[in-house]
């Protein structure tokens, strides 16, 4: 069996509106790192982290969903 050890997993995450959206991730407080070909890197505190796309299947989106726990929502 091959040693597969998994760094790092990551959500593509659709947008409709790739503008608001990415502007929305900064306003919750995630950090953009990179952006480039129609994708956003964005993490919070070196502990979440996906990749936001300008693309939008409505099919598909319309199953997606993202968990993130926080300590304090306030």
């Amino acid at each position: 069996m091959p040693n597969l050890r998994v760094t790092e997993i990551k959500a593509f995450v659709p947008a409709k509106n790739f503008d608001l959206s990415k502007q929305f991730y900064q306003d919750i407080g995630f950090t953009m790192a990179s952006e480039g070909g129609g994708v956003a890197y964005f993490h919070i505190d070196g502990q979440a982290s996906f990749l936001l796309q300008d693309f939008c299947a409505e099919s598909l989106a319309e199953n997606f969903m993202m968990h993130l726990l926080v300590e304090d929502v306030d």
